[in-house]
């Protein structure tokens, strides 16, 4: 199937996403803050280059686009049918790049926390995103994942 825009405009498209203060990230980041967390953001000395840093706490959270870190069943991360091979290759890449800084995050002592994109993009999710973000961070737990409905559509 043929791409329904011109390489010229899906370049243009491609390159006006943000890889950095995202909506969901700027969603996440206010949630935070309201409740009283301090954070810093973007630690380049940190594997994976968190979006959101606690030092105090140890804590390094990521949020996640469905898309492009290929969240497995969900809606949002379809692979286009323009150049599969292209895009799985780069989503994997990602995938991949993903795991490893979580794994030596979590090596050097660190917990690690996923927010994925539709967890912030449905209603129903977003409504209890604050208490299961904060109820995560007061856990001991090492590393969690939130999302939000991952069903595929028939």
């Amino acid at each position: 199937m043929a791409d329904i825009v011109s390489p010229s405009v899906r370049s243009r498209m491609m390159s006006g996403i943000r890889g950095k203060n995202s909506v969901p990230e700027m969603l996440v980041r206010r949630m935070l803050f309201s409740a009283g967390m301090r954070f810093r953001l973007h630690r380049r000395d940190l594997p994976g280059t968190p979006d959101i840093v606690m030092s105090g706490r140890r804590i390094a959270i990521f949020v996640h686009g469905c898309f492009w870190h290929a969240h497995q069943g969900c809606r949002y991360a379809k692979v286009p049918s323009t150049r599969p091979e292209f895009w799985m290759t780069k989503l994997q890449a990602n995938v991949s790049r993903d795991r490893q800084a979580i794994d030596r995050l979590m090596a050097s002592g660190w917990r690690v926390l996923c927010i994925w994109e539709c967890a912030t993009r449905d209603a129903q999710t977003r409504q209890s995103l604050q208490n299961s973000v904060l109820d995560w961070i007061h856990s001991d737990a090492a590393f969690g994942e939130i999302s939000g409905p991952t069903s595929v559509p028939a």
